[in-house]
């Protein structure tokens, strides 16, 4: 199966710590979805969300993952699928213009604040996925000037900053 990571699980590392099965395929852009850190944690802060605009100017860039089937619901339960989390089929393009159809996960209404923020581990995440895979630029220079906060929790602080891309 095809998965889009735009968030946390852009950093390799981290994914295949939850799915060790994941193969890179390409990056690819999402249209009509911006990228927001608005939806609610368990841990208080706010975890990224492709949020659906509708305005096909508005893009979240990520990457296509393959994953084997059969660890999908490992990575259902890391994501949150029903408590927090919808699963949403799409379709996004590659750089070369390519249509893939792929599974992402989206924050559900019900846990959407837009006055969160992510802790400073968790936008890390991202941004060196972000990198790690040579998104545009702009697009992760986007995601860094996004507001963050330090993890009061010292030992979850700690465990996810020793996690690599």
């Amino acid at each position: 199966m095809l998965y889009f990571a735009y968030g946390s699980n852009m950093c390799t590392g981290r994914l295949r710590r939850r799915v060790p099965s994941a193969k890179f395929v390409s990056i690819a852009k999402l249209a009509g979805h911006s990228f927001r850190f608005h939806k609610r944690s368990t841990d208080g802060s706010g975890k990224g969300d492709a949020f659906a605009t509708g305005n096909i100017l508005d893009v979240v860039w990520g990457v296509i993952f393959e994953l084997d089937e059969g660890q999908k619901s490992t990575l259902d339960e890391a994501e949150g699928l029903g408590a927090g989390y919808e699963e949403k089929a799409a379709s996004v393009l590659d750089e070369s213009g390519q249509e893939h159809d792929v599974v992402l996960y989206v924050a559900d209404t019900n846990s959407i604040d837009n006055t969160l923020r992510p802790y400073s581990w968790y936008k890390r995440f991202v941004i060196d996925g972000a990198r790690q895979h040579k998104l545009p630029r702009e697009y992760a220079d986007l995601v860094a000037a996004m507001p963050d906060l330090e993890d009061l929790d010292p030992g979850r602080d700690q465990r996810n900053r020793s996690i690599a891309c």
